[in-house]
């Protein structure tokens, strides 16, 4: 057999599969799933993000709420999950994000907080954060980040609270 006459046949199979598993997903779900973004800053005033292992962008840490957790407790979980960072206290609501396509892995809504945090970063789910940095607000990165982040760090930074 000619394997490289079947490679994009395999390639055209995965993609009408994936087109299929998010049909089903979206029919058994019918809703959209809740997540969150957080804006962790720093007692000196650095605002930490991480960059993810999944497409090497940087991100606000966050994830999705499980079955039984509330927002707060959401926020402390994924913010030690990501970075070893420990929550001080939920500032303000930051913004409510629910375009369709604000993640291009499944429909979601993303509540994002800014956040009082402390400890010492350190990458602790290495299988989906590759690095963890500080950042003054005025030296953030300049690229694209990661899903919709890019707007919700701009959003908090112009003193917004949105709901998009």
């Amino acid at each position: 057999m000619n394997v490289i006459a079947f490679f994009p046949e395999a390639v055209e199979s995965t993609r009408s599969l994936w087109r299929i598993g998010q049909t089903v997903l979206g029919i058994i779900f019918r809703h959209p799933i809740t997540g969150t973004s957080i804006i962790p800053i720093l007692p000196d005033g650095r605002i930490v993000l991480i960059r993810r292992r999944d497409n090497g962008l940087w991100s606000l840490p966050g994830g999705i709420v499980d079955w039984g957790e509330d927002i707060p407790n959401t926020v402390r979980r994924e913010l030690m999950e990501e970075t070893g960072l420990e929550l001080v206290k939920i500032n303000r609501l930051v913004g409510v994000y629910s375009a369709p396509d604000r993640d291009p892995r499944i429909h979601s809504i993303c509540i994002v907080v800014e956040a009082e945090v402390y400890g010492t970063m350190e990458i602790q789910d290495t299988l989906e954060v590759m690095e963890i940095q500080a950042f003054s607000p005025s030296l953030l990165p300049s690229e694209k980040m990661s899903h919709d982040h890019t707007r919700q760090l701009q959003d908090y930074l112009n003193g917004l609270t949105t709901l998009a």
